[in-house]
């Protein structure tokens, strides 16, 4: 009779705690589609008629990066970022030669020793270690995703303006 109490309780935990890891699995999966508006603010031609166009974001994995493709009238462009997690946020940063032609010096120059997040420590989310290792204070960052309202906002910095995405899943 021990015996099928021990199992029984064995399957109701593993079960409960399968549902939780889903549904936070689930709650923090930044990937999917994004439905909004893009404003514009743009010197070189008159767009006041596109701001608040209707506009889509796809985001995917693409291993340990995600591919943002956004498009509307106004825009149609697709990055690949680096993504970090803050509590119930996520923040995203250029990667490759952006980041170089952004902050002036290669990612992970910050870190001396051990793989990118290896040295992590007092409580530190991803997002503050990235901070903290590879920028300096004034930095400039475009964007994230609030998880708990499902959203995605970005400013895509282009040639002819910037033109800021806000979206909901």
């Amino acid at each position: 009779m021990k015996f099928k109490l021990v199992m029984f309780l064995i399957i109701v935990v593993s079960f409960l705690m399968s549902c939780s890891d889903s549904s936070d699995s689930e709650f923090n999966d930044i990937s999917g589609t994004y439905i909004g508006t893009i404003a514009i603010s743009n010197n070189l031609k008159s767009s006041n008629d596109l701001n608040g166009s209707d506009a889509t974001t796809i985001v995917q994995f693409q291993g340990d990066q995600i591919e943002v493709h956004c498009f509307g009238e106004a825009l149609d462009t697709t990055l690949i970022l680096d993504y970090y997690h803050h509590r119930d946020s996520v923040f995203v940063c250029h990667t490759g030669e952006e980041f170089e032609n952004l902050y002036g010096h290669m990612k992970g120059q910050g870190h001396m020793s051990g793989g990118m997040m290896d040295d992590m420590h007092d409580d530190e989310t991803e997002w503050m270690h990235h901070l903290n290792d590879e920028h300096e204070l004034n930095d400039e960052h475009f964007g994230g995703f609030d998880l708990q309202k499902h959203s995605f906002s970005f400013l895509f910095k282009m040639e002819d303006g910037d033109y800021l995405f806000s979206g909901t899943k």
